[in-house]
Parts: structure tokens; sequence; C-alpha cells
């Protein structure tokens, strides 16, 4: 694999942190575009989510990466705003490895190999990403590069019939004419126009 395969999720890990710098105590409790989850919860799954795919690009196999994201909400603890920082540098940094990419890797207790792992963190990071800042009325733009990648994850996995049309909920219908954000947003089962 040649460098300039490489995804470099440098700049959207660096538009996350700023995002997350900007929470206030208050915001943490507000709702998000994923029901379930409050902003405190949806900072809590990005660090987890950070840690978990940093250790799937070291291959560093353990209980990081095979925690189900699924298994509990997750949360945020008192020191959050020094970790989250950290923890997406360290996740950039090891997707630079080109071994990174090479190989199987595990993340949320499955297997896949690394190339498709670094596909799926690049969407967590820019859906999640456009999640945290319309919850914060902050306005949103993703690296390209990363949106591009996610734009074509979500699109290989509605388009595999085991998946049932979706990964995180049924698509929303999204007009073709729409900016590549709005498609990935509704690809991802989210309406592009969510409003806290």
């Amino acid at each position: 694999m040649t460098d300039d395969t490489i995804l470099d999720l440098g700049p959207q890990t660096r538009v996350i942190a700023r995002l997350a710098e900007g929470v206030t105590d208050e915001q943490l409790t507000d709702g998000t575009p994923c029901p379930e989850l409050a902003v405190r919860n949806l900072v809590g799954h990005v660090l987890g989510l950070s840690v978990a795919f940093r250790d799937a690009a070291r291959k560093d196999l353990g209980a990081t990466t095979d925690t189900n994201p699924g298994a509990a909400a997750p949360d945020i603890g008192p020191g959050w705003r020094e970790e989250l920082p950290k923890a997406l540098d360290d996740l950039a940094e090891a997707w630079r490895d080109p071994a990174a990419w090479t190989g199987m890797t595990r993340a949320g207790g499955v297997d896949l190999p690394g190339a498709v792992a670094a596909a799926v963190v690049a969407d967590e990071l820019v859906i999640h990403g456009w999640d945290l800042a319309v919850a914060t009325g902050r306005p949103y733009e993703p690296d390209p590069a990363a949106l591009q990648t996610s734009y074509g994850f979500l699109l290989a996995a509605t388009q595999d019939p085991s998946r049932g049309g979706g990964i995180f909920g049924p698509v929303v219908p999204v007009p073709d004419e729409a900016p590549l954000l709005d498609r990935a947003l509704g690809l991802s089962g989210r309406d592009p126009g969510w409003k806290a």
C-alpha cells in the first residue's frame, strides 16, 4: 500500500476536538440526533471509539477492541476535556502507519480488514462530528477526504442486502443534488434538517 492511499484522519479529528472544546457543561445533558444519547454520552462514545480504533490500528487487540459499542450507554468522566483531544490525536497518529491498513484487525468485537476499519472510523468521526455540531448549535465543515470516505462506506453498506438497507437505521431520503454531507447523513439514517 502506498502512502497516497492512506487517509489522514488528523484533519477530521481536529474538527471534532474543536467542537468538543466549545461544549459547555450546561450542554452535556442536551439531546442529540442519536435519540438514546445526550451530548455527554455522544462525547463518551467518540472518546471510546477513538481509543478502540487507535488500538485496532496498532493491532493491539483486547478489551478496547472487543467491546460492543452498543453494550452500554457511554459516558464521560471528569477528565474528558483533556482525554478526548489526546485520544483523537493518538487515533490519527496510529492510522498514519501504513501497517494499520493491512491485514486483519478488530473493533467493536468484529474482525475486519484494516482498510475497512479505517473507513468505519472515518465514517464514525464524520457522522458523530455532525451530531455534536448540530446538538450544540455549531457550524460543521468535515474534512472533505474523510467525508468522501464516509459517503463511500455508507453507500456500499446500504447496497449490501445483508444489512437490511442501513447501518444506523433506515435511510432518510435526500435529493441527489443535495450536498455530499447531507447525502451521507441520509444514508446514515439521519435527517440533515435535524434541530436541537
